[in-house]
């Protein structure tokens, strides 16, 4: 029986991607060393199977149990036997029957039964793994860390990482336009998180890339509120931060808008604050580029502004001059996590570089959390937006609250 590629292995990365990974690891390590990397086990046989991101990240393998070793430049894959009765309920996936086409598919120098790696490693005597029973499968090895080399490869994406990211944040923005044309008062959190769901799975996503934050009123007090079962009260801001998983990469949202459809004075003069934050930020942001640097002369503009502005309570000018102090508008690493793995606040920026843009503010008085974010990459000429397509500026939010939402659209499927 032929099987056709796609239905075996991913399809977003060619094998010579995975191939540079693994080349440019063994170049960090002693060359008589060996990587070994252990693929996530399947808990339950009906849940949907989700490899770890480390074997994904060097092989694309999505086999359940499997395992990775590379020395210098050979590389072996170490799969499950065949299981016929499992292939028959499940279908087919790559195996060891099969070699020269899973080596074809994954650019992997062998292929091997899983049940050979102990024997393959008995002889081993320096591994850099992060397997926490190593130690049973070669006793007289020494044993280092992987994860730092990993996280620090990751920090900086290629060509087709960031192509797969540019994805993500369109689905991410289209999510959230959508959850602001369906707010109506009366609603509940979770079925504007639904609409997001729908964006994401209709577009390939496996669903969303962490727990989602909706969060209403004083909801969004909690950093990262994720009930999402309060019902969207007239008057409130909604926060929403929600991106999909999509081919293993994810990506990062901040957007608030009334749920009446209409800013009151007051939550323009706030949102509208850290919305002009982060335009501020985002105009500065190039490579070579210090995050201190920026910041700093962020927070040296909007003082001038906020020295403009008018405000209603003390307490609004106490929380906006406070985030002239706060550090973290320029935030994590975004990847194959949301907050991703890497410090590049202490580096120059680099090309390449992923990471999420949140200014916020906090009014304690009134137990109100203001932000906004954005997921963007460094380029050679400043950034790219990932997630611009999300109305930012207040007046499109309005604008765009007007259209007819998904849930409106289609009453009949929602429970009397």
């Amino acid at each position: 029986m032929t099987i056709e590629p796609i239905a075996l292995f991913q399809t977003h990365f060619p094998s010579n991607e995975f191939a540079r990974r693994r080349q440019y690891l063994t170049d960090q390590v002693e060359t008589q060393t060996l990587v070994l990397l252990s693929g996530k086990k399947r808990e339950h046989d009906l849940e949907s199977f989700r490899q770890s991101n480390d074997l994904f990240y060097l092989s694309g393998v999505e086999v359940p149990d499997a395992c990775l070793t590379i020395r210098a430049s050979e590389t072996t894959l170490y799969l499950p036997a065949h299981d016929p009765g499992q292939e028959r309920t499940e279908g087919p996936t790559l195996n060891v029957d099969r070699p020269d086409q899973v080596a074809e598919l994954t650019g992997v120098s062998r292929v091997r039964q899983l049940s050979d790696l102990a024997e393959d490693l008995a002889t081993v005597k320096v591994v850099y793994t992060d397997q926490p029973d190593i130690e049973e499968i070669c006793p007289d090895a020494e044993i280092r860390p992987l994860s730092p080399l990993l996280r620090s490869m990751r920090m900086i994406k290629s060509a087709a990482e960031i192509e797969v990211m540019r994805i993500a944040g369109q689905l991410t923005a289209m999510a959230v336009t959508e959850a602001m044309k369906s707010t109506r008062a009366g609603f509940i959190e979770y079925q504007l998180g639904a609409v997001a769901d729908y964006v994401f799975r209709l577009n390939g996503a496996r669903g969303g890339g962490y727990p989602a934050i909706i969060a209403s009123g004083s909801n969004a007090w909690y950093g990262h509120y994720s009930r999402n079962d309060s019902q969207l009260t007239d008057g409130d801001l909604i926060l929403m931060d929600y991106a999909p998983d999509y081919a293993y990469y994810t990506s990062d949202i901040g957007r608030m808008w009334p749920v009446n459809g209409t800013f009151t004075s007051d939550q323009r003069l706030l949102y509208g604050f850290i919305v002009e934050y982060h335009k501020a930020l985002l105009k500065r942001i190039q490579p070579g580029e210090m995050a201190t640097g920026i910041m700093d002369q962020t927070a040296a503009e909007m003082e001038t502004v906020i020295n403009q502005m008018t405000f209603t309570k003390p307490h609004y000018e106490k929380a906006v001059r406070g985030a002239l102090e706060f550090r973290g508008h320029l935030s994590h690493c975004v990847g194959m996590e949301v907050h991703d793995h890497g410090n590049y606040r202490e580096l120059p920026l680099e090309p390449g570089l992923v990471f999420s843009i949140d200014p916020m503010i906090w009014v304690p008085e009134e137990r109100l959390y203001i932000r906004v974010e954005d997921t963007v990459v460094v380029t050679e000429n400043g950034i790219e937006n990932l997630t611009r397509l999300a109305p930012l500026e207040l007046d499109d939010v309005e604008e765009t609250m007007k259209s007819t939402g998904m849930i409106e659209t289609f009453p009949h499927l929602l429970l009397p």
